[in-house]
């Protein structure tokens, strides 16, 4: 199920850089940081779709200043499209981490088939007003904030060069983004697996929550959630950095928008995998007040999940 969920929601890469093609022109080597520098002579020879208004900004700088704000609002756009696409197998997917029930094909869709019967097909969807509240700042700061790590650590498309420092600017960025957003991703998880009548709004359920638990409640499970944004987002972003720059020089072309997704796919997976146990663990951590359990550390958490 995290699979799935993963290369779908990775694909938001490709979708971001279709978004920051129409937002932002084509400017020559001053375009985002995403698109491969390597340059030959047969790639000069190739032809590539240019509108007027891009011809005329070809050869312009572009301010950092607008950077930011392109990967802001590209950010915000395919973060939120991404994740509500892939909405019903996110919330099938926490609602196995947080359960003794082993998963299965058969056990997903019965999840998937019992809430549409019980709460209408809308359920699906359940926690989604959460995550659009909580994924457009993430995307926005996620992919601003990688854009800002890279040119800080001088990566300019030399990924191959400087491997470590692709992975730490990717690192960094997932760290920044959860940190300034966490609040809202651990309500995400609760809304989604419970009922409706638990907790009707936003509003609702975090007045709730700090009623009954106090507002450090709000930061339950943060620890593992940062440890495990460090390999998911370093992976994902150089992986994904690197297949799109390897493409450009041995296909001597630039990646398209299925190229980009099948990247981002990948990229997905491997980050995903790499991080998985944590995020088992953060789930874990921030629903177990509502389930009547107890999970204080990172520790006692993966002590009593596997034993």
């Amino acid at each position: 199920m995290s699979g799935h969920a993963t290369r779908s929601g990775e694909g938001g890469q490709a979708v971001l850089e279709r978004i920051q093609m129409s937002v932002l022109p084509i400017a020559g080597k001053h375009t985002s940081s995403t698109l491969p520098t390597t340059s030959t002579p047969s790639m000069e020879r190739q032809d590539v779709n240019i509108t007027s208004k891009q011809k005329k900004c070809i050869g312009k700088e572009i301010s950092n200043t607008q950077r930011v704000w392109t990967s802001l609002v590209s950010g915000a756009i395919a973060g939120a499209l991404a994740k509500t696409t892939i909405a019903p197998l996110d919330r099938t997917k926490i609602n196995f981490q947080i359960s003794k029930q082993p998963y299965s094909a058969r056990a997903a869709i019965g999840f998937l088939t019992t809430a549409m019967r019980t709460e209408g097909l809308l359920s699906l969807w359940r926690g989604n007003s959460a995550t659009m509240v909580r994924i457009v700042p993430y995307s926005a700061v996620q992919f601003t904030a990688h854009e800002q790590w890279k040119r800080i650590l001088n990566i300019n498309g030399t990924e191959r060069e400087k491997p470590w420092a692709s992975f730490l600017a990717g690192a960094l960025a997932g760290v920044t983004s959860q940190t300034m957003t966490y609040p809202l991703d651990l309500m995400r998880a609760r809304m989604a697996v419970t009922l409706k009548a638990e907790y009707k709004t936003l509003r609702q359920a975090f007045w709730r929550m700090y009623k009954e638990e106090g507002i450090l409640a709000s930061y339950r499970g943060f620890t593992a959630t940062i440890l495990g944004a460090i390999p998911y987002a370093g992976c994902s972003f150089f992986i994904y950095d690197m297949l799109r720059n390897l493409l450009s020089v041995y296909t001597v072309t630039i990646p398209g928008f299925s190229t980009s997704l099948i990247c981002g796919g990948i990229a997905g997976m491997v980050g995903q995998t790499s991080s998985y146990p944590l995020d088992i663990v953060r789930r874990r951590m921030q629903t177990s007040a509502i389930k009547g359990q107890h999970y204080h550390t990172i520790t006692s958490t993966i002590l009593k999940i596997y034993t």
